[in-house]
């Protein structure tokens, strides 16, 4: 009996949800870093093995939104609620429930899906604490399955699957079985350029920076691929920061980006970025639409 289904995977920004889906696939496709809201759209991520296919969707960390792309991150976040054959929650070890924690909560008590508790990053707190932890989200009586688990080092992943595979309906094999995610490869690429941007600017600056690619291209009878990418930023003081003295920083995110890019196509890359200044374009309709948050 093959099973198969569709898995929403929540919580708000920073718990490691990107690290564990990342984890689970086995593939980097969703970009890391300790900044809030790294992940910006929903991405579809395929686990599959003998007994089922799982499709999971990655979604940006709820926090309350500040502008129109918040307010796009938040409306993909509750939306992939309906629609699935499962949740996936993931919080940490904090041993309270936070405000935005509580609206998660209320949001979950208004469906009927089964939902799966992961209290991640184990691997930084002692027994005592993860057996408080366990036991506050128990009281609340929501989920089928509390599962404490380590998304870095892989703890418990076998029994989140176990969980999975007896809570999916039987049903059919909706992707290849070699296939991990619906994102094309220029989306990927674009994302592993920012997520570089993230790791090494400053606080202040990573929520303005998208990043287009203009250029993707093999050279003929050549093992290397030529891809031109432009990153887009809100100020001019913004600008010099992503470019760096001398240059020093944008060839620090160029050097970072090419090695990542160069593992997920397997082949040589010549990567060339560019910065641009397109003001407050986080807080526009039409430029959001541009820039692929539709």
């Amino acid at each position: 009996m093959f099973k198969s289904g569709f898995v929403a995977v929540i919580g708000r920004s920073n718990v490691g949800k990107s690290t564990f889906l990342n984890k689970v696939i086995g593939e980097k496709i969703s970009i890391i870093s300790n900044k809030p809201q790294t992940t910006r759209n929903r991405i579809q991520m395929i686990y599959t093995d003998n007994d089922m296919q799982v499709i999971f969707l990655d979604t940006p960390g709820i926090q309350m939104p500040k502008n129109k792309l918040g307010e796009y991150m938040l409306k993909i976040s509750k939306e992939s609620l309906s629609d699935v054959d499962l949740v996936t929650y993931i919080v940490d070890t904090s041993t309270t429930i936070g405000p935005i924690e509580s609206e998660i909560i209320k949001d979950l008590r208004k469906i009927k899906t089964p939902i799966i508790l992961l209290i991640n990053k184990i691997d930084t707190a002692n027994d005592e604490i993860i057996e408080e932890v366990v036991k506050m989200y128990e009281e609340l009586d929501l989920f089928k399955k509390i599962i404490p688990i380590s998304a870095l080092e892989g703890t418990n992943l076998d029994k989140y699957f176990e969980t999975i595979n007896e809570l999916l309906p039987e049903g059919p094999m909706y992707f290849p079985d070699d296939m991990i995610t619906d994102q094309p490869e220029r989306q990927i690429v674009s994302e592993i350029i920012r997520e570089k941007a993230l790791i090494n600017l400053d606080d202040e600056l990573p929520h303005g920076i998208t990043v287009t690619i203009e250029k993707m291209k093999d050279r003929p009878n050549k093992n290397i691929m030529d891809i031109s990418a432009t990153i887009i930023v809100e100020k001019k003081s913004h600008k010099g920061m992503v470019i760096g003295k001398g240059g020093k920083m944008i060839k620090k995110i160029g050097m970072a980006a090419r090695n990542d890019i160069e593992r997920l196509l397997d082949t040589r890359v010549n990567l060339q970025l560019w910065v641009k200044i397109d003001e407050d374009w986080r807080s526009k309709d039409s430029k959001l639409r541009n820039f692929g948050f539709k």
